[in-house]
């Protein structure tokens, strides 16, 4: 196993709706790597864990507990569990999940 992973090449952009792909799974934490095709969503959820969101490619909105954040490459979101969530990818988007056991 590798210890490391290049995620721009695991970037492979579906025609329609969210692609994921395991990066690393461990006691500590999950890692995904979710990629989105222009105009797909994730509708309003909550997650039970803690977790990262870091925004590799493209443009969204992430809409954290009535907060809409503007996703755009560089932009670190931190989720408290429980948290509200929802989020809708502008053009291609590509971002980094890491949930927190």
């Amino acid at each position: 196993m590798n210890n490391w992973k290049n995620l721009q090449e695991m970037i492979e952009y579906p025609s329609d709706g969210i692609l994921s792909k395991d990066i690393l799974k461990n006691e500590k934490f999950d890692a995904t790597l979710f990629i989105m095709a222009k105009g797909a969503d994730l509708s309003e959820h909550t997650s039970t864990r803690a977790g990262i969101v870091h925004v590799i490619d493209g443009k969204g909105i992430f809409n954290l507990e009535d907060e809409a954040i503007k996703m755009r490459p560089g932009v670190f979101i931190h989720m408290g569990k429980n948290a509200i969530h929802s989020l809708r990818a502008e053009e291609n988007t590509a971002f980094v999940l890491i949930l927190f056991n």
